[in-house]
């Protein structure tokens, strides 16, 4: 598991190992992790459904509460495929525009 910080975001990447390890891993990392905006990337994923986003739910729905963004990143999945209660974007840039637009909504308590 790769993290990329950014002042108070961190990208998260995984080369070579199944989702449900990765998700496994996430969730034994969190800890350190779990005061940042959080992008998951999902490229590295050659084949990934809309079953396998809702493996996050729970992740997100318990980062989403601590009032910071939970972004996952692939296209794999369309956007309309999940939940509402999952951010889900194409790119790594747009994860980035959500996560700036959350935080004006948090600053002006929208």
């Amino acid at each position: 598991m790769i993290f990329d910080k950014k002042g108070n975001t961190t990208i998260v990447y995984q080369e070579n190992i199944s989702l449900r390890k990765f998700i496994e891993n996430l969730n034994r990392s969190y800890k350190n992790i779990k005061n940042d905006h959080l992008i998951i990337n999902l490229f590295s994923f050659s084949e990934i459904t809309s079953n396998d986003i809702l493996e996050f739910l729970q992740l997100s729905n318990t980062h989403r509460a601590d009032n910071k963004s939970f972004v996952l990143v692939t296209n794999k999945v369309e956007y309309d495929q999940v939940p509402d209660e999952i951010c889900l974007v194409p790119t790594i840039q747009e994860a980035n525009d959500i996560i700036e637009m959350e935080e004006i909504e948090r600053d002006l308590d929208l």
